[in-house]
């Protein structure tokens, strides 16, 4: 029952806190110019959104940091419970950081690009090992990986940090590289909220994965109230490196972290479509597998309306989440 009390009251703070925050800072970002840029290569029917307000991923971020306080403070959790909150949020508003960092360097050279890729990589490399060090010494992880569906554990010592730092990073840029039309990576992130809300309520008693779930959720409808095509606000790398850091994080606190591979499914193809692409168009000077990546814009490209793809690739994404809950295990 108490789960159920820690996900209803932080699912309800987050939404009404998003709501509240997205709706006051449009006018703002919009009077000081805070508008997105518009790649030239990319979707010409685009362009109209050049100067849409940017950034937007703020408002979520601030509203979870509420929640903690709120979790923190009204609701009895253990002191371990608190501890891994605590590096997950802190791991997922660095990468914020580093988001905002880079989304203001967008809007100063008035161009898409902020931050070097090399330079990004690197502040998310010293995140994800703070984050692995952090929980080595607080909550003492071990080096056992498990293996979804077949329900084995191999102890890979070292091994483990090396995997586990390729799927953080990894995986916040492909939640980044998702963020491309409007609500799409909000909307495959709900999926992933609504189907651990399940999981947290039904099958795992851990208030960190209630809580995880229910501002994932909160913030999400939240913004999509706003970021729904057409959008009125963009989340940026602020959101976008936000949302991908609390989506791996759960696979931390299930201590399954091979899981984010299907229950992040969506994010995964999207990464994926785009080192192919890159990686074919060298190899054979020019040619290319998609007509655009990430793949969302393929199917952009094939005539699909953006609502139709952000419907679509939500539930698939939220398919591969019931497939994954054969795969969860236990904590």
């Amino acid at each position: 029952m108490y789960n159920f009390y820690v996900f209803i009251i932080t699912l309800f703070f987050s939404l009404f806190l998003t709501i509240l925050i997205t709706k006051k800072i449009i006018p703002v970002l919009a009077k000081n110019k805070m508008g997105q840029r518009i790649l030239a290569d990319g979707p010409n029917w685009h362009k109209e959104k050049e100067g849409t307000p940017t950034m937007g991923g703020v408002s979520f971020v601030l509203a979870t940091i509420a929640c903690f306080f709120i979790f923190c403070i009204f609701l009895k959790s253990d002191t371990k419970e608190i501890v891994i909150l605590l590096n997950v949020l802190a791991y997922s508003i660095l990468n914020a950081l580093i988001g905002i960092i880079d989304d203001f360097a967008k809007i100063r050279n008035r161009r898409n690009e902020g931050l070097s890729a090399k330079s990004k990589f690197f502040l998310q490399s010293i995140a994800a090992i703070l984050f692995l060090i952090s929980l080595r010494i607080t909550v003492n992880i071990n080096t056992e990986l498990y293996i979804p569906f077949v329900n084995v554990k191999y102890d890979i010592g070292i091994f483990y940090y090396i995997l586990a730092y390729f799927l953080l990073c990894g995986f916040v840029n492909a939640v980044n590289l998702t963020d491309g039309l409007d609500g799409l990576a909000s909307s495959v992130v709900l999926s992933i909220g609504l189907f651990f809300a399940f999981v947290s309520l039904s099958l795992i008693n851990n208030a960190v994965l209630s809580f995880i779930s229910a501002v994932l959720i909160g913030g999400t409808i939240g913004f999509l109230r706003f970021n729904l095509h057409p959008a009125k606000i963009f989340m940026g790398d602020t959101g976008s490196l936000f949302l991908g850091s609390m989506v791996v994080s759960i696979s931390f606190v299930i201590n399954n972290i091979l899981l984010v591979l299907v229950y992040g499914f969506v994010f995964l193809c999207e990464a994926l479509s785009d080192i192919l692409q890159v990686v074919y168009f060298k190899i054979t000077n020019g040619k290319r597998i998609f007509k655009m990546a990430p793949i969302h814009h393929h199917f952009e490209k094939n005539g699909w309306s953006e609502i139709k793809i952000v419907i679509i690739f939500m539930l698939v994404n939220f398919a591969f989440c019931l497939l994954s809950y054969f795969g969860i295990g236990t904590i």
